[in-house]
């Protein structure tokens, strides 16, 4: 048994469960999953079960307890983390130390608690065809959403996500995240209209009159706006449909570009993926263009 800790929205939570999945397989081990309010108190919360057909079960406190002992105890780590003391850590704490692809994380043994965001494919390439399998939408689209994936499959049709209202409204999270700014959508459309004929643009926002108001283009738009709340997964859903996608600095439209099966696709993704300076370059995958 592996125990693997959730934290974050969505893409943060698929990102974790795509690792783990590829441990527990490397291992012949089950996944189980530590869920938290206090860690998934985010946008919609825990919400793997609700949209897939994963491959885990939740861990019991009696689980995490077998693992961890004390060390299950958050303010038991921060003493040891505060006194240089990560020495005396059980080591089957498995805690992510860099941003970075970390091959020596995969020799994790069974038994081993994870605690990390693990955001580059590399950690699970090698079950490409199945983590695509366990992250098809189990849910029926509404009338809406069907309408718009007919849209998608009928053009060229090209995603575009700007991602504002959280980054740009939380001082604290604009000041780690930062925003893709106006000249990296334009160089963006202006690259990829090169390369694709006749492009349908289909918009995909939590600011959409932020998009209007700033980002003009002389090709067809369709703004996407009606999947809000508990529906706005639907978004990534209809992401992954278009035949190109451009992205925002977010594992949301990361995953909506991943998940998106054609092998003819462009994506264009920011090289400038935080407000601070950190190495992002197992990030992106290599056939990804940067600007």
């Amino acid at each position: 048994m592996i125990i693997l800790h959730l934290s974050g929205g969505l893409g943060n939570q698929m990102f974790q469960y795509a690792f783990g999945r590829a441990c527990a397989k490397r291992l012949g081990a089950e996944m189980k999953l530590a869920i938290s309010d206090r860690t998934l108190n985010i946008h919609s919360g825990f919400e793997l079960e609700r949209l897939f057909d994963i491959h885990a079960t939740t861990a019991t406190p009696a689980d995490i307890k077998s693992v961890l002992g004390l060390q299950r105890y958050l303010m038991v780590q921060k003493v040891i983390n505060a006194c240089g003391l990560r020495h005396v850590y059980k080591s089957s704490l498995i805690q992510e130390q860099t941003f970075n692809y970390s091959p020596e994380v995969l020799h994790l043994r069974d038994g081993s608690y994870i605690s990390g965001y693990w955001q580059s494919e590399k950690y699970f390439m090698e079950i490409r065809n199945e983590i695509l399998a366990d992250f098809s939408f189990r849910l029926p689209m509404c009338k809406t959403n069907f309408e718009f994936s007919e849209k998608i499959a009928s053009s060229n049709s090209i995603a575009l996500h700007v991602r504002r209202n959280d980054f740009a409204k939380n001082p604290s999270i604009n000041a780690t995240h930062g925003l893709c700014s106006l000249d990296y959508y334009e160089e963006a459309i202006g690259h990829i209209t090169k390369r694709v004929d006749n492009p349908s643009f289909f918009i995909f926002s939590d600011d959409l009159q932020w998009v209007r108001e700033n980002l003009s283009m002389d090709y067809p738009c369709n703004y996407v706006h009606h999947n809000t709340g508990a529906d706005s997964y639907n978004d990534m859903r209809l992401m992954s449909l278009c035949k190109h996608n451009i992205i925002a600095n977010s594992s949301f439209s990361w995953w909506g570009a991943w998940l998106n099966r054609s092998s003819e696709k462009i994506v264009i993704a920011p090289k400038k993926w935080f407000a601070k300076e950190i190495n992002t370059e197992d990030l992106l995958p290599a056939n990804w263009i940067r600007l």
